[in-house]
């Protein structure tokens, strides 16, 4: 197995960097025809989309959104007992499988790229297991040179879309914005350029603040720019054995173009354990027959979500307990506009309790006064930033 990576780290990772700065960001499934992908958003977001032996069903993405499995809002529900129990949620969209020639429009070509641009990060899966049964694209199973078929035609399609850019930049920014073609702009413009032109991920984790800034202001869409899980489908067998000759060679690929999390899991597998979803007798003893294998679907949802800088907070009642998405590094009123515009132009301040210090001083019952006494319950103005698991009150007023 490869060695994993610690993704649970914290702060914006370099992908992130590239990206939107919003609270409504999405993964997106790709990857080759029939290997995994749209069986695996069905599972991840326990929809029905078609999921058919034969390249090209999936034509149209399908979105969906997700919860991301928390400990902390499972138990401030089982305190709180509240009439509504509202998850975070991370929204995941399948897109139809790209083939070899897609950046010149072979299969569905540009429509397929244009739906990557779409999305904010990427769940790359991979097919590591042989079957007569699905079919492969190129008629066998070889990990490696799919990786490189899919970064090749990104690869070229963001290249297309920087010279486009750049020509048009050019072309239209004579006079004033010919200005604002600074010397940082050039030097990452240079950088990507050669990246793209090697088939090698934009994605250079070296790049300042301000060279990424200035480049975003002329190519902001770039595929290969996204951070990107890649997510290994071996058989049921291999998964269990926690073994596969494709996985170092995998491994070695990903650290070669720049890095990633590498996360193995087994359709096959994971179908079996949802089968038995409603039995949890059933469930265990699947899991005991194959080694204590467990899903590694929480896994793959909660490292997306981390890939997008995304965070949460908690707001706790009788009525709700809910976990509100926001992008990593968003200040106390950004938080506040999440639930209400009005929170957010209204601020005044931010009433906040951190999760491990609730759950250690409430002595059991869903109130603050423990934590005031304390000195554990804060009050924060507009400069604090909001932490992941902050258990927050807002108060704020709008005048006409």
């Amino acid at each position: 197995m490869p060695p994993k990576k610690k993704e649970e780290d914290g702060g914006a990772h370099a992908g992130a960097r590239w990206g939107r700065v919003k609270a409504n960001l999405k993964m997106g499934v790709v990857g080759l025809p029939n290997v995994g992908k749209s069986s695996l958003f069905n599972l991840l977001t326990e929809q029905s989309a078609a999921a058919e032996n034969f390249p090209f069903c999936t034509i149209d993405p399908n979105e969906a959104r997700c919860s991301v499995p928390d400990q902390r809002f499972k138990w401030l529900c089982e305190l709180y007992k509240p009439a509504s129990r509202v998850p975070a949620m991370l929204q995941v969209t399948d897109i139809a499988g790209l083939i070899r020639g897609a950046s010149e429009g072979a299969g569905l070509g540009n429509a397929f790229l244009s739906h990557i641009q779409s999305v904010d990060g990427i769940y790359h899966v991979i097919r590591a297991f042989e079957s007569d049964e699905v079919i492969h694209v190129d008629d066998s199973v070889d990990p490696v040179r799919d990786l490189e078929t899919i970064q090749s035609e990104l690869c070229k399609k963001d290249l297309e879309y920087v010279q486009k850019q750049v020509e048009v930049f050019e072309k239209v920014g004579k006079g004033q914005k010919a200005k604002k073609l600074s010397e940082s702009y050039l030097s990452a413009k240079a950088k990507v350029m050669d990246h793209l032109e090697k088939n090698l991920p934009a994605l250079v984790a070296s790049y300042s603040d301000a060279e990424i800034a200035d480049f975003k202001a002329v190519a902001p869409a770039l595929i290969t720019t996204k951070p990107v899980v890649y997510l290994v489908n071996l058989s049921k067998k291999a998964f269990v054995r926690k073994k596969s000759k494709w996985l170092p060679k995998i491994a070695e690929w990903v650290r070669s173009r720049g890095g990633g999390t590498v996360i193995p899991f087994s359709v096959e597998y994971e179908q079996e354990l949802w089968e038995a979803k409603d039995d949890e007798a059933a469930r265990k003893k699947i899991i005991d027959d194959n080694e204590g294998a467990k899903s590694v679907l929480p896994r793959i949802i909660k490292v997306g979500y981390k890939e997008l800088n995304l965070v949460y907070f908690f707001t706790c009642g009788e009525k709700e307990v809910r976990a509100w998405n926001i992008y990593g590094g968003s200040l106390a009123p950004q938080a506040a506009g999440t639930i209400h515009t009005d929170f957010e132009r209204g601020f005044i301040k931010a009433e906040v309790v951190g999760f491990d210090d609730f759950k250690e001083h409430c002595g059991g019952k869903p109130t603050m006064a423990n934590l005031k006494a304390l000195g554990k319950h804060r009050q924060e103005g507009k400069a604090y930033t909001v932490k992941d698991g902050d258990i927050i009150e807002f108060r704020f007023n709008v005048s006409k």
